[in-house]
């Protein structure tokens, strides 16, 4: 098993500051694995600087080509891949994503293993790893943020001119919020941290039966999973495990909470078929309450309407207007405001590589060193050393050979 881990250079554009391992982290890695050796390609955009890397007593070099694992995070451009590699990072093909088509193709044609980071899984296919509970953090923070712009109630920093999450927590410490009503939706990493931002600010957590009946005279929240915003068509009871194998016999119910809220935090996975939560119709409504959208899971023109595109940190709010269906200023009289971030974890880059690399020495790590006995490995493989789909990416093959 291949001993030589590099952290590479990450090359996409915008910068990405994150990494797998923080320099500290590198020596927890060589402590649990003495047969580990980690070299570092330099870099002028990580959050940790290369003497960091260097002071935490770890080789930081132009060429990296000698090791045997590369781990990045974000996709590495074709001309940078180095043949005959295993490399981590977040690939962006296995939805087929159209734009990504050729990076899949280079990899099979240079006998790159890859191990994306998305499909590193266990044995009930659960994710292992990933940045979501930063992105629920930044993305609730930034709801407010947006909140106070547009209503003019106070005025938070981005959190990218921030050091860490602690400061992020001090500045919320200062605001004040006006009697609202938040839906948050989700049961996963992405609504654990918007949740932990709702509860530093002191927010009540209410029960769904009090969110739908009662006024409230101070801020409150309600956290809904699927069973709650979707119904069966039919009328019978809610099954999960149907609904997840088939949403087919069933329709949104997220209606009745958009009529008695004012911002909607979007915290959920959305699975291919499921119901929409609200649709452009839905909008229109004159019951339909909802005035600020911090679209956190940000599936572009999908489950929420008003999510038209992504945003960016540079720019992160924009308007939908319902009656034309459109995007106007997001402070526009009667638009939704949106907060559609799609690399929210970028803007705390500190705190997430921390937690980051914490998952992946637990989960990833040991593989290498113990003949992958958990499948960890395996599981996560999309393409082998001579240059095939493995078996569970085999669905993959018509969307690769489109790339010509």
């Amino acid at each position: 098993m291949p001993k030589t881990f590099a952290i590479i250079k990450e090359r996409k554009n915008p910068p990405d500051r994150r990494v797998v391992f923080s320099p500290e982290k590198c020596r927890e890695v060589i402590k649990q694995f003495p047969d580990a050796r980690i070299i570092v390609e330099a870099s002028d955009v990580r959050i940790f600087p290369d003497d960091a890397y260097r002071q935490a007593g770890f080789e930081v070099m132009e060429d990296v080509s000698a090791a045997d694992v590369m781990l990045g995070v974000k996709e590495v451009p074709v001309d940078a891949l180095i043949p005959n590699k295993k490399y981590f990072y977040f690939s962006h093909t296995i939805k087929k994503q159209p734009y990504n088509r050729k990076l899949l193709k280079a990899m099979l044609n240079k006998n790159i293993e890859m191990f994306d980071h998305e499909t590193i899984v266990d044995e009930t296919n659960h994710r292992l790893i990933g940045f979501g509970y930063y992105a629920g953090l930044v993305g609730a923070y930034n709801g407010f943020r947006g909140l106070g712009l547009r209503d003019k109630l106070f005025v938070l920093p981005k959190v990218e001119n921030l050091p860490d999450l602690e400061a992020v927590k001090a500045e919320l410490d200062k605001i004040t919020l006006p009697n609202l009503k938040i839906i948050l939706s989700g049961t996963g990493k992405v609504a654990r941290g918007a949740k932990e931002i709702l509860d530093h600010l002191k927010i009540r957590e209410v029960t769904d039966a009090e969110y739908l009946s009662k006024e409230f005279s101070e801020p409150v929240y309600c956290l809904i999973d699927v069973a709650e915003y979707n119904k069966r068509k039919d009328g019978a009871e809610f099954n999960k495990q149907e609904f997840y194998t088939d949403p087919s016999n069933y329709e949104s119910d997220f209606m009745k909470y958009a009529k008695v809220s004012d911002v909607f935090f979007t915290g959920h996975f959305y699975g291919n078929g499921a119901p929409y939560l609200f649709t452009k119709e839905d909008a229109k409504n004159p019951d339909f309450k909802i005035n600020f959208v911090a679209d956190i899971s940000c599936d572009v023109d999908g489950p929420v309407a008003c999510t038209l595109r992504a945003s960016t940190i540079a720019d992160p709010f924009y308007g939908y207007d319902p009656k034309t269906e459109s995007e106007t200023a997001f402070d526009a009289p009667g638009a939704i405001a949106v907060m559609a971030v799609d690399n929210l974890p970028c803007e705390l880059p500190k705190d997430a590589s921390e937690g980051f690399g914490d998952m992946f020495l637990e989960n990833v790590i040991p593989a290498f060193f113990n003949g992958d006995k958990d499948g960890i490995l395996q599981r996560a493989r999309i393409t082998t050393e001579d240059g095939k789909l493995t078996p569970r990416f085999a669905y993959l093959k018509e969307y690769v050979e489109i790339a010509s």
